[in-house]
C-alpha cells in the first residue's frame, strides 16, 4: 500500500498550483457562508420582494427549460447524427452564448428581437408580441444563454450511443420519429436529464442578458439574480442570504449530477435478477399453427419472397435467391460483407442496392418500410426494454396492437427456448440467451429478408453449437431469404444452402457449401476451411508457385492458367529424415507452431523452398517424431493429394 501511494503522489510543481486553484475557487464560497447572518436567513428569504422574484425566476427558468427542450433536443440530434455543410459553424453558434459576455448577448437580442431589431417589428405588427421589458423577454434571454448546456450534454450522449440500436429499430419497421422517441431518447436519458438540470440552473441564475434585453421591472422581469443586485446596494446582508440560496441550488444540481453533465451514458446495473449462465433451451409450445407461427411467416402475399438484388458502388454483384434459401457470406476483412448487408438495408452511401423481394421493388423505400430485418453481431437488444418488449418491438412498429404483439412475441421466445426469460432485460441475459432473443425479435417482425451479421461470433463453443442448432431449425421454415455473414466454416457449411465468397466487394465464388469446400477459389476461404492454398501458374509438370518453387500434381491444367492448389492438412506427411519412395513433392522445413484441433494436432511448418504448410497429425505421431517448436522436419505431399482449382 505504501509503495502504491508513493507512486501516485503528484509532484509538488503540479500539486501546489492545483491546491491554489482549489483555494481560489473555494474562498468566495466560504466568504458567503461566513458572512451569512444565519439568524436572519428566514426573514431575508421570505421578504415580499424576494418571494416575488423567486416565483418569477421559477416561472422564467421553467419556460426557458421547456423552450430549450423543444429547440435544443432536435438541434443536438442534428449535430450528432447528420453530416451537413456548415456543421462546424452551427456548433460554434451553439457554443457562442457560453463564451459571450451576457450583456453583449442582451444587446444582440435587442438588435434581433427588439422593437427596432430585425424581427421585432414583424412580431409586433403580425402577432402583437413585444419581447423587451416583458416576462417573455426574460424567458428568451434565459433560453439564449442556457440552451447550449442542453445541446452539448445531449450531443455528447448521442455521440456515445451506438447507431446499431437505431438502425436495428429501423430494420424492424420503426419510423425515424418512432425510433427517436422509443429507442434514442430512452437510451440517452441520463445525458438529457443532466443537460436539462444544468439548463434550468443556468436559466435560474441568468442576469446580464436579462437586464439588458428585458429590463429590471418588479414582478415582470426582476428575477432573483436581479433582486440580489438591488439588495447588494441597500441591504448587503439580505443579498448574501439570497446569494446563498442560489448557491445551494447550483451546488445541489451539480452534486446530483455527479459529474455526468457531458452526457456520457451511465451503465445501470440490473437489479431484478442477477446475470445467469447459459441454460439449456426450455421446451416451448409448438406454435406452428398459431397466429404467431403461421401468420408471422406470411406477409400480404403467399409468404414466399424470392430475392433479386443488383448492388453497385463498393460492392458490385448480382444476387438471386429462391424463397427459403440461406446464403453464407464469407471473405476476409474489408471484402465488403457488412457493406453488402447495409446496402440491402439502405443504410450506407458506399453501395446501392436495387432490391426486389417477391413481387415488390423496395429500392426506393426507406429502411423501416423494406421489411428487411437484421441482427448485428452484438444483437443490439434495447437495454431499457425486457426480452418480451424487445421481441414485440417490430410488431408494435408495424401497427399490431399491444396484446397481440406481446402474445406473438412470447410465442417466438418460446420457440427459441427463451420464453422463461421474457421479463428479463438484456443485462440479465447470457450471451447465448441474448442472441436468441435478438433472433426472435427479427423473426417476429415478419421480415421478407433476414440479415445476420456474425450472429454467433461472441458465443462460446458450447453455446454456439446450441444456438446454431436452434437457428438451423427455424430457418428451415422461413419463407424469405437469409444472408449470414460468418468467419466460421462450421456455420457456413451447416447453416447455408449457398456460400457467397466476396473479395474487394465482388463475387469470387457463389456455390453450394460442398462445392466451395472441395474447390475453394480463394486462398482465404481455403485457409478458413482448414486447407492449404497455394496460388500459382499451371505448367507442364504441375504448378509454378507464385512465391517460388514447383508443385507436382496428378491432373494438370492448360499451361499458363492461373490456379489454386488445395492440399488438405491430413494429406501432408511429416518426417524427421528425408522420405524415400513415391512422394514427388518433398520439402525441408522448421516447425513454427503447434495447435490442438479436437483430438489431433495442427503443425505449421515454414520452408525456404515452399510456402508455409499446415500438417495434421495425431499426438502419438508427434511424440514419436519428437515434433516441437523449432525442430527441423521434412514434409511430403503425394501428387494425387493435390487438387487444382482454376481461377
Amino acid at each position: 500500500m505504501s509503495r502504491l501511494r508513493t507512486r501516485n503522489r503528484p509532484p509538488m510543481t503540479l500539486a501546489l498550483p492545483a491546491l491554489l486553484a482549489i483555494a481560489f475557487l473555494l474562498l468566495p464560497l466560504i466568504g458567503i457562508l461566513t458572512r451569512t447572518q444565519w439568524g436572519e436567513l428566514g426573514t431575508h428569504l421570505t421578504s415580499p420582494g424576494v418571494v416575488e422574484a423567486l416565483k418569477l425566476s421559477l416561472v422564467v427558468s421553467l419556460w426557458a427549460l421547456g423552450l430549450s427542450l423543444v429547440l435544443g433536443v432536435p438541434l443536438a440530434w442534428l449535430l450528432a447524427r447528420v453530416d451537413f455543410t456548415g456543421k462546424a459553424l452551427v456548433r460554434s453558434l451553439v457554443l457562442l452564448p457560453m463564451v459571450l459576455p451576457p450583456t453583449v448577448g442582451g444587446v444582440a437580442l435587442l438588435l434581433g428581437f427588439g422593437r427596432r431589431g430585425l424581427l421585432g417589428p414583424w412580431l409586433e405588427e403580425t402577432f402583437d408580441i413585444t419581447l423587451p421589458f416583458h416576462t417573455s423577454g426574460a424567458v428568451v434571454a434565459a433560453t439564449f444563454v442556457a440552451m447550449p448546456f442542453l445541446v452539448i450534454s445531449l450531443e455528447g450522449a448521442l455521440g456515445g450511443l451506438k447507431q446499431s440500436y437505431e438502425e436495428t429499430a429501423a430494420s424492424l419497421g420503426a419510423s425515424p420519429v418512432r425510433v427517436f422517441f422509443t429507442v434514442t431518447l430512452p437510451m440517452v436519458a441520463p445525458g438529457l436529464i443532466a443537460g436539462a438540470a444544468l439548463t434550468w440552473a443556468r436559466a435560474l441564475g441568468e442576469f446580464g442578458a436579462t437586464i439588458t434585453f428585458a429590463g429590471n421591472l418588479p414582478g415582470t422581469t426582476q428575477t432573483l439574480p436581479l433582486q440580489v443586485y438591488l439588495l447588494l446596494q441597500d441591504q448587503p446582508e439580505a443579498a448574501t442570504s439570497v446569494s446563498l440560496l442560489l448557491l445551494a441550488i447550483a451546488m445541489g444540481v451539480l452534486i446530483a449530477l455527479r459529474g455526468r453533465w457531458t452526457g456520457t451514458p451511465v451503465a445501470r446495473p440490473a437489479t431484478e435478477v442477477p446475470p445467469v449462465a447459459e441454460e439449456p433451451a426450455a421446451p416451448g409450445p409448438d406454435t406452428t399453427g398459431t397466429a404467431s407461427g403461421s401468420d408471422a411467416a406470411k406477409g400480404a402475399d403467399d409468404g414466399r419472397w424470392p430475392l433479386h438484388a443488383e448492388v453497385t458502388g463498393f460492392n458490385q454483384l448480382t444476387l438471386d435467391a429462391a424463397p427459403g434459401t440461406t446464403i453464407a457470406v464469407v471473405g476476409e476483412n474489408g471484402a465488403g460483407k457488412t457493406t453488402l448487408l447495409r446496402a440491402l438495408l439502405g443504410l450506407t452511401p458506399r453501395a446501392h442496392a436495387t432490391l426486389s423481394l417477391g413481387d415488390t421493388d423496395v429500392t426506393a423505400l426507406p429502411p423501416h418500410r423494406r421489411q428487411v430485418a437484421w441482427v448485428p453481431q452484438d444483437g443490439a437488444l434495447f437495454p431499457h426494454l425486457t426480452a418480451l418488449a424487445n421481441t414485440a418491438y417490430g410488431l408494435r412498429a408495424r401497427g399490431t396492437d399491444r396484446v397481440t404483439a406481446r402474445r406473438e412475441a412470447q410465442a417466438w421466445l418460446d420457440r427459441l427456448g427463451v420464453g422463461h426469460l421474457a421479463r428479463r432485460k438484456p443485462a440479465q441475459l447470457s450471451g447465448g440467451q441474448a442472441q436468441r432473443v435478438a433472433l426472435a425479435r427479427a423473426l417476429a417482425a415478419r421480415p421478407r429478408l433476414l440479415l445476420l451479421d456474425e450472429p454467433l461470433a461472441a458465443l462460446d463453443q458450447t453455446t454456439r453449437a446450441r444456438v446454431r442448432h436452434t437457428l438451423r431449425t427455424h430457418l428451415a421454415g422461413f419463407g424469405g431469404v437469409c444472408l449470414i455473414v460468418t468467419h466460421d466454416p462450421v456455420e457456413a457449411v451447416s447453416l447455408a444452402d449457398r456460400v457467397l465468397v466476396l473479395a474487394d466487394g465482388r463475387t469470387l465464388q457463389d456455390a453450394a457449401p460442398a462445392e466451395v469446400t472441395r474447390h475453394p477459389r480463394s486462398p482465404w476461404v481455403a485457409r478458413m476451411l482448414g486447407r492449404n492454398a497455394w496460388p500459382g501458374t499451371a505448367s507442364a509438370e504441375g504448378l509454378a508457385l507464385a512465391d517460388g518453387g514447383r508443385l507436382v500434381v496428378a491432373e494438370t491444367l492448360p499451361e499458363g492458367a492461373q490456379a489454386l492448389a488445395i492440399i488438405a492438412p491430413e494429406a501432408v506427411s511429416v518426417h524427421r529424415e528425408r522420405p524415400s519412395g513415391s512422394p514427388r513433392n518433398v520439402w525441408p522445413g522448421t516447425v513454427r507452431e503447434i495447435t490442438a484441433v479436437g483430438s489431433r494436432l495442427r503443425v505449421l511448418i515454414a520452408s525456404a523452398e515452399a510456402p508455409d504448410l499446415v500438417a495434421e497429425i495425431t499426438p502419438e505421431a508427434a511424440a514419436e517424431l519428437g515434433v516441437t517448436d523449432g525442430v527441423a522436419v521434412w514434409t511430403s505431399v503425394k501428387a494425387t493429394e493435390v487438387t487444382l482449382v482454376r481461377l
